[in-house]
């Protein structure tokens, strides 16, 4: 049986009037990717705020590796091996794709003591990039400014700046966003091979991409989970169908 790294238990969050997020529940586990869908507005992106500590939840309890997380910090988090990429890209263009990944490395070890040794000579970021970049895929394109990546390289780069800080689970925040087919089909072999070490958290609004890639599904309507289920059992689902895949799903 899997081993669940990351667990969120009857989450609300209120902004004012509004329940973004409204009594929700999950477990990631190590070896699975776990969709998170539902139509804009549902709480998707709310939820992954909550559980990556950029949000508090107003309500609920959040625990990774068994350690009550409710009250931590993001970089708290962080420290503890939860990552995270965003929907807009978040790279430093003008730097290497391997300085991109160095320094996200050296935000996980950090030597405010080592005056002495210039930050691009240390032997621990230096390696956590480029395996990061390994895995992926990116090592050929180490030494090119990020910014001359494609859109899909460079949403590879976020992901490899959270594999340099060496996480636990990965939480991605529609990945898949603006690529073509063959981007896609890289995309979704690197997912499935890192859920092998990973517990990982998709949002994702490319449907054929879901079903694909998924080992778990959520379905989240008005900041609900509606459904929960291996993917042919969510695309079977008649509330779903209703709400968001449409009847002939």
């Amino acid at each position: 049986m899997s081993q669940t790294l990351l667990s969120a238990k009857n989450i609300t969050r209120r902004f004012g009037g509004l329940i973004a997020i409204n009594n929700a529940s999950l477990n990631l586990n190590q070896g699975a990717v776990h969709a998170v869908i539902g139509t804009n507005g549902a709480g998707k992106s709310t939820l992954v705020s909550v559980l990556s500590g950029e949000i508090p939840p107003n309500e609920g309890q959040i625990k990774m590796l068994d350690k009550d997380i409710t009250d931590w910090s993001q970089p708290d988090r962080a420290q503890a091996g939860l990552g995270r990429s965003y929907q807009r890209t978040t790279i430093f263009p003008s730097l290497s794709v391997h300085e991109n990944c160095r320094i996200s490395a050296q935000s996980k070890h950090q030597k405010f003591w080592n005056w002495g040794t210039p930050h691009t000579k240390c032997d621990f970021t230096n390696e956590a990039a480029s395996h990061a970049l390994e895995l992926a895929g990116l090592s050929q394109f180490a030494h090119r400014k990020a910014g001359l990546l494609s859109h899909g390289g460079k949403r590879q780069l976020e992901i490899a700046m959270c594999l340099a800080t060496r996480p636990k689970v990965l939480l991605l925040d529609e990945p898949l966003a603006g690529m073509g087919a063959e981007e896609t089909d890289r995309m979704l072999g690197l997912l499935n091979d890192l859920k092998k070490e990973h517990a990982v958290l998709l949002v994702e609004h490319d449907m054929d991409a879901v079903f694909r890639i998924s080992d778990e599904i959520t379905v989240m309507v008005n900041g609900c989970v509606i459904a929960h289920g291996e993917p042919e059992e969510i695309r079977n689902n008649p509330d779903v169908q209703t709400a968001y895949l449409g009847d002939e799903a």
